[in-house]
């Protein structure tokens, strides 16, 4: 059945509705039900959830202890400060792809395969939890060589080694990562943004008043003002993906004609 067909499957397979909604891998304890049944994990998994409902502006330890009906400091046994809750929920979104029946840890079917599933795999976590993705992006790395959206040791050994098994030189392999992970950013923070989604916490959403702004001296504005209002993020996002990939194929060919 095609995409797009209104008997079948929303427009965009990436957004939590086509894939039956946003599922925690980690499991978050009910609102209020969790005295004496924490751990580590569900409180992580209560804050993403927290997130996702208020904001990250709105999550305190109090907030969050309320929400599991328990006394803010009591999670303190499980996260230090603030600052390491966001850390955990960081971690705990990402590792969501671990969860992710169509990204694949090894590149068994081709590098380019790999790249494709990863992205839209880091594209379903932006959109199932966009209050939650500028920490991804934003969040301190915990180490230099670690860059967002693939904050995990796990993920940069896993696309060095796909890259490298296919053919590129350790140069090359590092230079996609960076392309990859930049693409990657600045495409969804882009998207999560047009969302209403502030980006940082000093960001407030500000929509636009249309009825205040002229656009009499901008005919072609008004002209294609239909176009512009349509959304084609999934369509922008898959085109860009492919144009990367094309590019990195594109180096891959030059330096294999060098070396030979």
């Amino acid at each position: 059945m095609e995409l797009g067909d209104p008997g079948g499957l929303p427009d965009d397979p990436d957004e939590p509705e086509a894939r039956g909604g946003a599922a925690m891998v980690v499991p978050a304890a009910a609102p209020g039900s969790a005295r004496g049944n924490l751990d580590r994990r569900r409180v992580l998994g209560a804050a993403v959830e927290f997130i996702d409902r208020h904001g990250i502006d709105a999550l305190t330890m109090r907030r969050l202890g309320a929400h599991l009906g328990v006394e803010g400091m009591a999670l303190y046994r499980y996260v230090t400060s603030r600052e390491q809750l966001l850390d955990g929920v960081v971690e705990t979104v990402v590792d969501e792809l671990y969860g992710d029946p169509d990204v694949h840890m090894q590149a068994s079917n081709g590098w380019q395969d790999y790249l494709q599933r990863l992205a839209h795999g880091v594209r379903r976590i932006a959109l199932a939890h966009p209050a939650v993705f500028p920490l991804v992006a934003t969040r301190p790395p915990a180490a230099p060589w670690i860059r967002p959206p693939l904050r995990s040791l796990r993920w940069v050994e896993s696309f060095l080694t796909a890259m490298t098994d296919h053919g590129f030189s350790d140069d090359e392999a590092v230079g996609a990562y960076r392309a990859y992970t930049s693409f990657l950013l600045g495409h969804l923070l882009l998207e999560i943004s047009q969302r209403g989604v502030p980006i940082s916490s000093r960001d407030e959403p500000n929509p636009v008043s249309e009825a205040d702004t002229d656009l009499s001296e901008y005919p072609s504005v008004v002209r294609l003002e239909s176009l512009l209002r349509e959304d084609e993020s999934a369509a922008e996002f898959e085109e860009a993906l492919e144009n990367l990939l094309d590019r990195l194929e594109r180096l891959q060919r030059a330096s294999r004609h060098r070396r030979t």
